[in-house]
């Protein structure tokens, strides 16, 4: 496997990980899953701006994790797919910091109230349901994901390297600056 192959995987790894941590963590206190969520792991859908490897990151992290906390199928799924969007649409909004978090709210929005009414069947008004996803997904991607943002940018070359190859150019080693070999 190439190295930045490997770097590539590691990444995205790595940050599936974290994203499971995180969800078992907001389990704990009741918050994962439910009309009324606000799934700290979210945050992590902010990372897509600075590697592509964290599309498959938390894509998986949320795959996990929705079998882990004991999703239905269609949330497993669907759920897992509304993070792939957001992820997505997080790297194609890379250029312009404020809205890139938006992605993952709106696609979290739109889709998980209605695995919540069909899968569980959550009574409610759908547009309640909207409205609770939605405020939990503004705290853990917004605020959350913007701190996290905000927290990483000064290490951005030597956690993510560069963008065109997913590595630092300037030395052989993934993330390590030659000031620090």
């Amino acid at each position: 496997m190439k190295r930045n192959n490997l770097f590539y995987t590691v990444q995205a790894a790595m940050i599936a990980a974290i994203y499971v941590v995180l969800t078992l963590l907001a389990a704990s206190f009741n918050l994962a899953n439910g009309a009324i969520q606000v799934r700290i792991s979210e945050a992590l859908t902010i990372l897509p701006y600075f590697t592509p490897a964290a599309i498959p990151g938390v894509t998986i992290g949320c795959l996990l994790s929705n079998i882990i906390t004991g999703c239905a199928l269609p949330d497993i799924i669907f759920g897992t797919f509304a993070t792939l969007i957001g992820a997505v649409g997080t790297r194609m909004l890379r250029k312009n910091r404020w809205l890139c978090a938006l992605p993952p709210v709106i696609s979290n929005t739109i889709i998980v109230p209605l695995v919540l009414r069909y899968a569980y069947n959550i009574p409610g008004a759908l547009w309640f349901l909207m409205l609770t996803v939605g405020i939990g997904e503004i705290i853990s991607c917004i605020i959350f994901g913007e701190v996290l943002l905000t927290a990483l940018l000064p290490f951005r070359e030597r956690l993510f390297g560069t963008e065109e190859n997913g590595m630092e150019e300037s030395s052989g080693n993934p993330g390590i600056s030659p000031s620090h070999t």
